[in-house]
């Protein structure tokens, strides 16, 4: 597998989810400079905030993105940024988003989200075992 560690002062990292929220309602309204603009500012919001992009989709009415961020951030507060950066620049460029989502709602309430990884719940359950059989001291404290 072929991915960077991220690395800080105090923190060795990788982090990384599956995030999908689509447009209010529904509604297909991510198509030509529209799609392409939610793009480009996708692209540009994760480079302001150093996300990485692994990869992302911008449907006609959703968006997929599988990312990788910094422990610094939690995943709402991405999530807020993506939509809510979007909505306000997409609604400012395109007139026509404003008789449409009359509310300032371009993004319906919530996401999805799911942790993705390297590594299993096996793996790591088996890491553990490992270090709990390998106590001959019996100075580990078992949490279960």
């Amino acid at each position: 597998m072929d991915f960077t560690i991220r690395k800080g002062s105090h923190t060795v990292s990788r982090l990384t989810c599956h995030i999908v929220w689509s447009t209010k309602y529904r509604y297909k309204v991510l198509r030509g400079d529209i799609q392409i603009r939610c793009r480009e500012l996708l692209i540009q919001i994760c480079d302001a905030e150093g996300i990485e992009i692994l990869k992302g989709v911008v449907s006609a009415d959703h968006v997929h993105m599988h990312i990788e961020y910094a422990p610094k951030l939690s995943v709402s507060y991405v999530v807020k940024q993506l939509k809510g950066r979007t909505s306000r620049k997409l609604q400012q460029e395109f007139h026509s988003l404003q008789d449409r989502y009359w509310g300032k709602h371009f993004w319906a309430n919530g996401y999805g989200v799911w942790s993705t990884g390297n590594i299993t719940d096996k793996m790591v359950n088996e890491y553990l075992e490992h270090h709990r059989r390998d106590n001959n001291d019996n100075s580990n404290f078992i949490l279960e």
